[in-house]
């Protein structure tokens, strides 16, 4: 199966018939992960749309040390999730490592109040990634595992949709402490640790553990797979060669995709955004993101993953394309938002799901792990290199450089996916 296959439907469902009742859409697993996403993106988004002005207004660092100290956070995130999906993969706990990525989170949200300088900062948001690092792969492997292929893409499309429900409420709640509080930054990262905690319980209360799932979401054990899992297992995943493109073509495109912070402070600077408004722009991407990542999956599942993969990568084209020569335009704000939570919706779900599609069920959360290490290093990469770009060139130098770079990417990527070679 490559990423533009739609998946085939399983024994299990075939057995189950027409007349045995129809499936539920999303399985409580799902539904459960969803609240837990939800419940951490509200203290995370809090904490992110604030972060950028933070650093740069508030503690005066330049573009190039804005972007060494977000290409650490997120890529130390990159580094821990080869370590959290093989782990979880090797103890066959999936829920415990998630647990761990979350607590380890929600410890770190209360240090950002006694963080006042670079370095500390540095620290404390690297520990913070290391907890989504830890819990990414889990996560995505408890979703796949418990959802048949042919509903994979809603699958991650309904979880994908509930994280950015936190997402959308997250910024919210910031900008509203923002201008009730005295001490705004201090009452937005005290506020954050408290949700995280909330978090971190639900996960505990509701998640099942081991032994409970199945790829057909029926509520049983994932069948027969090795006793210990070792790390030359994991890693010969990259030798399948449908795996290895889609992890080569992630690298790639994340090597020009510009932060989310990034580019917030670029939309703000062209388009001239007051500054007590910068925490609801991620409000934008994530309202467009909630609309469209069901519907997204839906037609992933229908159309192939291919195909929306791409178009998403097209948008986010279009949006460096509008920041680049439409910036006296009234309509930049709404329209590069709007891209930008197009290209999440096309691409944050789908792109787990084509992976679970080709990697077995006791190796799935390393194989997811491999792909998201490699994407989320590149995306570090880019990070340092925009930053040092933006510094040296401007903000516009530095913006036509990525788009170019992810014209001639997609169009790879394009030729690397197409459906005619089973190369992924």
């Amino acid at each position: 199966m490559y990423l533009a296959d739609r998946a085939a439907p399983t024994a299990a469902a075939t057995a189950r018939g027409p007349g045995r009742g129809r499936a539920p859409a999303v399985s409580s697993v799902v539904l459960a992960l969803g609240a837990v996403s939800l419940v951490t993106d509200i203290s995370s988004e809090m904490v992110t749309a604030v972060l950028p002005l933070y650093l740069v207004t508030g503690l005066g660092l330049s573009p190039l040390g804005f972007g060494t100290l977000d290409g650490v956070y997120n890529g130390v995130s990159a580094l821990v999730q080869l370590t959290g999906g093989h782990l979880a993969d090797r103890i066959r706990s999936h829920k415990l490592i998630a647990g761990l990525g979350y607590g380890l989170s929600a410890l770190c949200k209360p240090l950002l109040l006694f963080a006042k300088s670079l370095g500390p900062l540095g620290v404390v948001l690297a520990l913070e990634r290391t907890g989504k690092g830890l819990r990414t792969s889990p996560r995505d492997a408890l979703i796949s595992l418990s959802t048949p292929p042919e509903r994979r893409g809603r699958a991650f499309g309904v979880h994908r949709a509930m994280d950015t429900t936190g997402a959308v409420l997250g910024p919210m709640t910031a900008f509203l402490i923002l201008r009730a509080a005295t001490d705004g930054y201090d009452a937005v990262f005290g506020v954050s640790s408290c949700v995280a905690v909330l978090g971190v319980l639900v996960l505990v209360l509701f998640v099942p553990g081991r032994g409970r799932l199945s790829a057909d979401g029926d509520g049983t054990d994932p069948g027969a797979a090795p006793a210990r899992t070792d790390l030359r297992e994991a890693l010969r995943l990259l030798r399948v060669p449908r795996l290895r493109a889609l992890a080569g073509c992630a690298v790639l495109l994340g090597l020009t995709t510009v932060s989310d912070a990034f580019v917030y402070l670029l939309l703000q600077h062209r388009a001239g955004i007051p500054e007590e408004f910068f925490p609801l722009l991620p409000l934008g991407t994530s309202a467009v993101f909630l609309l469209l990542a069901v519907p997204a999956g839906v037609l992933a599942d229908r159309i192939g993953r291919r195909v929306v993969f791409l178009a998403g990568h097209a948008g986010l084209l279009a949006a460096y394309g509008l920041l680049l020569w439409a910036p006296g335009t009234p309509a930049l704000p709404y329209a590069v938002l709007a891209l930008h939570g197009t290209f999440y919706a096309a691409t944050d779900g789908v792109l787990p799901a084509a992976v679970a599609d080709v990697v077995p069920a006791h190796l799935r959360g390393s194989g997811l792990a491999l792909v998201g290490t490699g994407q989320a290093l590149a995306r570090f990469c880019c990070s340092l290199a925009f930053g040092a770009a933006w510094t040296a060139w401007g903000d516009g130098r530095a913006l036509f450089a990525s788009a170019a770079g992810l014209l001639v990417c997609a169009a790879l990527a394009a030729v690397v996916l197409r459906p005619g070679e089973k190369t992924a």
